[in-house]
Formats: structure tokens, sequence, C-alpha cells
């Protein structure tokens, strides 16, 4: 009976502030989805750092005949210069270092270079001579790439070795500032969605003052008055956040797996599995929220 009550003064609470409590939701929602997308950018991140950086290859690129630098001062390396680099990366001091190792000479620099260019005015422009020979190397542990670069940098002929997971971390720097930014407006949207909560309890509390005396005189407890009110919020916010798990999970579906993947299938996404580990925090974060600045507000309404 006491069950029955408290969500009839529940209904009761919703019905009369219906803007206030469409207010909460939309809040709500528009800000958990950006705390979703923001622990789902993290993820992407996460996954795309797996992904590349056991690809990631460290680069000796061999001088050309236009390489400037102490070590490119013969111009074009010279097929001397190319075996010592080689007997280099064989000898023991390197080679428990190395998984494997190809060399990539003009005219394979040229043939790559037309296929990822192909239609494209430089690629007219571009001859063989032009492209650096390379060593493409993989390594066992690709943190160690300091032993290559310290190793090959200074010899004869090699014009520069680079590390690619250096490329990677300007892209993952640019994706994590993205995540943040996220993450800063879903705070911004979160004290809003606190605040909205707060001041939707206490205009209802004040639409219902009369019947909350009523409660005091027969002797009805403070957490049997304040119940009613608390569950008002989290339920505004729950339907919030499940409207935010549901956008979350189309943004993934629809665009993630059925477009992005679809285009760009050379590198990882988050999957649809991602997606329903995000839903569960998004509720409860969403009710917990809510369930705390309800009951401050109430509390602080009872005790004016």
């Amino acid at each position: 009976m006491r069950f029955a009550l408290i969500l009839g003064e529940v209904g009761t609470g919703l019905r009369r502030n219906v803007s206030m409590v469409v207010s909460v939701v939309l809040v709500t929602f528009i800000s958990l989805t950006f705390v979703g997308a923001a622990i789902l950018l993290q993820m992407q991140i996460g996954q795309m750092k797996n992904f590349w950086y056991d690809k990631a290859q460290v680069a000796v690129y061999m001088c050309t005949a236009t390489s400037l630098g102490a070590t490119c001062e013969g111009g074009d390396a010279t097929q001397e210069q190319i075996d010592a680099v080689q007997a280099q990366l064989d000898s023991p001091t390197l080679a428990p270092f190395i998984q494997e190792s190809y060399f990539e000479n003009h005219e394979q620099a040229y043939e790559n270079f037309q296929e990822q260019f192909a239609g494209n005015a430089v690629a007219d422009y571009i001859t063989p001579e032009l492209l650096n020979q390379t060593f493409w190397v993989n390594l066992v542990d690709p943190n160690q790439s300091d032993v290559l670069v310290e190793s090959l940098s200074g010899m004869a002929g090699v014009e520069s070795v680079t590390d690619q997971r250096s490329y990677l971390e300007q892209i993952f720097t640019i994706l994590n500032i993205a995540s943040y930014t996220a993450i800063g407006i879903a705070a911004v949207m979160l004290v809003a969605a606190v605040l909205l909560i707060a001041t939707t309890i206490r205009l209802s509390a004040f639409s219902r003052r009369r019947e909350i005396g009523i409660m005091r005189l027969v002797g009805a407890s403070n957490r049997f008055i304040q119940t009613p009110f608390v569950l008002e919020g989290i339920l505004a916010a729950v339907i919030g956040a499940v409207l935010a798990s549901a956008a979350i999970l189309a943004l993934v579906q629809f665009v993630v797996r059925d477009w992005l993947a679809v285009r760009l299938q050379f590198t990882s996404f988050v999957t649809f599995d991602d997606a329903l580990i995000v839903v569960p925090i998004l509720i409860v974060v969403g009710a917990v929220l809510a369930a705390f600045s309800a009951k401050f507000a109430i509390t602080r309404y009872l005790k004016v």
C-alpha cells in the first residue's frame, strides 16, 4: 500500500511538471551522449594503438642525389653503403631486436608511390631517382626503436632513420584532444542536468506543499516524503540515459561499423559489443547523479 502511494505521488509530480521533466530528459540525454562518445573515443584510440603500434616500422631512408647533410655528401647512396647498412642490420648487435626487414629500391618505391597517389597531379612530376631507397624494419618490440636510430643515423649514405610511431602519436594526440573536449562538454552538461533536476524537484515540492504538510501532520517520516521526489528525478534521468544509450548504439552501428569500417578497412574500429559496455555506465551515471541531486534538493526544501 505504501509502495502504491509512493508511485501515485511520483505520477502526480511528473504530470504537474511535464515541461521541466522533458527538460531534464533532454539535458541528461545530451550530456550522457557526450559522456558515451568520450568513452567510445578512448576505446577507439586504444584499439588503434594496439592495431598500429605492432605494425609500425622503422624506415631507414638512404640518400638520393638531392639529399643534403653530412652523411649524403656523395649524393645517391652507393651499393657499398647499402650493403654496409644491411650488414649492420644483420649484425649480432641489432639482429636480436629485428623481427624482419626488407629493402625497397628506387623502382619499387616509385611503383608504390604511383599506386598511392594515382590520379594526383603530383605523381606526374616524380621520377624514381627522387624517391629514397629504404630499409623497412619491423622490430620485435616497437618501443626499442631508439636502438636502430642510434646505430644507423650516422652511417654514410643514410639520410634519416624514422620511427613511424612518431606520425601516429600526432594523430592520437588530436584524437585525445577531441576526447577531452567531449569530456569537458559532457561535464558542463552534467552540471546543468544536476541543477535542473534539483530545480525541478524543488518546484515539484512547492506545488505539493499542502500534501507535504498533511503528511507531516499524520506522522509521515522524512524518508517517506522524500522518496517520491527522488524517484521522479531518477526516472527522468534514466529516460535520458536510455535515449543516450540508443544514440550511442546507433552511432556505432550505422556510422562506425556500416560506414567508416567499410571505407577505411586498413584500421581497427570499436564494435557493437564495445558500445554495449557503455550502456550500463550511462544508465548508472544518470541514475546516481539524479538521486544525489534530488535527495539534496528535497532535503534542503524540507528543512526550510
